[in-house]
C-alpha cells in the first residue's frame, strides 16, 4: 500500500462500522426466519450470518490495504443485499425440508448453502482483481481483446443447441453436466471496458452535429455506424437468444455510455427509436411470420394479457407472472414477516422471481428499502465516475453503475408487469454463481476506480484534494466537462 499523507482519512473504519451494521440486519433476518419457521430459534441459526461476516471482513481487509481511499459505502451496501439473498434462499430450503419431512439442510447444503459457497468464490475473485489491477487504466490496454471476448460470450448461447442453452424459453446458459454458466454476465463487464476505450478515442467525431431539429443537435449520418452495429447485435440477441432484457441491457449500456461521452441528447433519442422500433417490428413478424420471432411474440402476449385463461394455463404462459403479482399483493405494506409467508407458491422464486417472494414477506416498505440500497450503490458508482480524473475511468465507472441499475429495472419491470419477462437474475440476490461472481467483479472495479478518484494528488510533498474546483450541476455535463481536453 502506498504511503497515506498525514491528515487524510481513508474512511475504512466507517466502512467497517457500516459492514457490522449490515451483518446485524442479516443476523436479525435469519433469526426472524427461524423463529417463524420453527416457533423458536435453533442453536445454529447464527452460523450463516457469522460466516458471511467473516467473508466480508476478509474483503474489507483486502480493500484496506489495496484500495485505502475507496468509497466506504459500496462494500457494506452490497454485503447487505448479498446477505439477505443467502438468508432468503436458506429460508426456502428450510420450508421445503419441513414440507417434505426431511432433515434440516446443512450450512453448505441446498440452494442457500451453494449460494454461500458461491459468495466465498466471488469475494476471492473480487480480492484478486483488487490485488492484480492496481490501476484501472491498465484495463484499457486489452480493450479490443475484451471487446472480442464480450461478443463471443454474448453469442455462444445463441449458437448452441437448446438442450444445453435454453431455460424457460431464453437461451442464455451453457449447461454441461451439473454445471450451469451464464456467459452474458461476464460479457457485460468486457463490453463496458471496450465501449469506454472506443468512445474516449471517438468522442470528438461522434459529438459533431450535422443539423439541428427541435433544438436538438443530431449527428452526421456517417457516424451512425457503431450505433447501428450494436443495434443489430441487440436484435440478434432478442431473436436468437429470445430475451428482451439482455438485448435492452447491452444496447442501453452502449447508448448511455455514448451519451455520457458526447453530451448529445440526440444519441438517446436515436437509440430509443431504434430499439423500440426494432422490438415492435419483431413483435409484428412474430404474429405474422413466426419462426425465430415467435418466442418474443408469445412473451409479449403473456405480458399484455397475463390473466387471460389461455395464457394462464398453457405451458410457458403467464402462471408465474400472475403468482408473482399475487405474492406482491399479498405482502401489502409491511409483509407477513421473514419466514411467515408462502413464497414457494411462486415459480422460479429462487432466481427470476426472488423480488416477488421477498415482497410477500417484507412488504412494500422492505422492498423499497432494498431498492434504495441498490440506488445507493448506483449513485456511489456514478459519484466515482464524476470524481475520477481520466476519461477512461469515467466511462467505465459510469457504464458499470448504469449496467447494475438497468439490470435491476429490467428484472423488477418484468415481475411487476411493466415490461415483458426477462431471463435476467437479480444482482446479489438470486441463486446462481455466474451472476454473483460477475457482479462482485463489477463492484471490485468500482472500488478500484473510486480509490483513484478519492486518492489525494500530491505535488511537492503536500496533499492536494482531488476533484473539480466547482461542483457539477448535472451528471452528463460534469462528465463531459472533465472529459473534454
Amino acid at each position: 500500500m502506498s504511503r497515506i499523507p498525514t491528515g487524510w482519512k481513508t474512511r475504512r473504519n466507517a466502512e467497517l462500522g457500516l459492514l457490522g451494521f449490515a451483518m446485524l440486519i442479516v443476523l436479525t433476518f435469519s433469526a426472524t426466519v427461524e423463529a417463524n419457521q420453527f416457533d423458536s430459534l435453533q442453536p445454529n441459526f447464527w452460523i450463516p450470518a457469522a460466516l458471511l461476516s467473516l467473508l466480508f471482513l476478509g474483503l474489507h481487509v483486502v480493500v484496506r490495504f489495496t484500495a485505502p481511499f475507496a468509497d466506504p459505502v459500496l462494500l457494506p451496501a452490497v454485503a447487505l443485499i448479498n446477505g439477505i439473498g443467502v438468508g432468503f434462499l436458506r429460508r426456502l430450503d428450510l420450508a421445503r425440508a419441513i414440507a417434505t419431512d426431511k432433515p434440516m439442510p446443512g450450512i453448505f447444503a441446498d440452494t442457500g448453502g451453494r449460494q454461500l459457497a458461491w459468495t466465498l468464490l466471488s469475494l476471492i475473485l473480487a480480492a484478486v482483481l483488487l490485488v492484480v489491477v492496481r490501476d484501472h487504466k491498465i484495463v484499457s490496454r486489452y480493450a479490443y481483446t475484451l471487446g472480442l471476448a464480450g461478443i463471443v460470450l454474448m453469442m455462444i448461447p445463441a449458437v448452441l443447441p437448446a438442450s444445453i442453452s435454453e431455460v424457460n424459453g431464453a437461451k442464455l446458459w451453457i449447461r454441461l453436466g451439473g454445471v450451469s454458466i451464464q456467459p452474458g454476465e461476464f460479457a457485460k463487464l468486457a463490453l463496458v471496458s471496450f465501449f469506454a476505450y472506443y468512445l474516449v478515442r471517438k468522442r470528438e467525431v461522434l459529438s459533431l452535429a450535422s443539423h439541428r431539429f427541435l433544438g436538438i443537435d443530431f449527428p452526421r449520418g456517417r457516424d451512425l455506424g457503431p450505433v447501428v452495429t450494436v443495434w443489430l447485435f441487440s436484435l440478434l440477441i432478442l431473436v436468437f437468444e429470445k430475451d428482451l432484457g439482455t438485448a435492452l441491457l447491452y444496447f442501453g449500456l452502449f447508448i448511455v455510455t455514448l451519451y455520457v461521452a458526447t453530451e448529445r441528447a440526440s444519441w438517446l433519442i436515436i437509440g430509443l427509436l431504434l430499439f423500440f422500433g426494432g422490438v415492435y417490428v419483431a413483435y409484428l413478424l412474430g404474429a405474422s411470420v413466426g419462426g425465430p420471432f415467435a418466442n418474443f411474440y408469445d412473451r409479449a402476449e403473456v405480458w399484455l394479457n397475463p390473466f387471460d385463461d389461455e395464457n394462464y394455463n398453457r405451458i410457458g404462459g403467464s402462471y408465474q407472472l400472475v403468482q408473482g403479482l399475487l405474492g406482491l399483493g399479498t405482502g401489502g405494506l409491511f409483509g407477513s414477516g421473514p419466514g411467515a409467508g408462502s413464497p414457494g407458491e411462486v415459480p422460479e422464486v429462487r432466481t427470476d422471481f426472488i423480488f416477488a417472494g421477498l415482497g410477500e414477506e417484507i412488504g412494500l416498505f422492505g422492498l423499497s428499502a432494498l431498492l434504495v440500497t441498490y440506488l445507493l450503490i448506483v449513485e456511489r458508482g456514478l459519484r466515482a465516475a464524476l470524481a475520477v480524473r481520466d476519461s477512461f475511468g469515467k466511462l467505465v465507472a459510469g457504464g458499470l453503475a448504469f449496467t447494475l441499475g438497468l439490470q435491476v429495472f429490467v428484472i423488477l419491470g418484468g415481475i411487476t408487469g411493466l415490461i415483458p419477462l426477462t431471463g435476467q437474475t437479480t444482482p446479489f440476490l438470486s441463486a446462481g454463481g455466474s451472476s454473483l461472481m460477475a457482479n462482485w467483479l463489477l463492484i471490485a472495479m468500482l472500488l478500484r476506480i473510486s480509490d483513484a478518484a478519492r486518492r489525494p494528488a500530491t505535488s511537492g510533498g503536500s496533499p492536494e484534494r482531488p476533484g473539480p474546483k466547482k461542483a457539477p450541476t448535472q451528471l452528463h455535463g460534469a462528465m463531459t466537462e472533465v472529459i473534454k481536453p
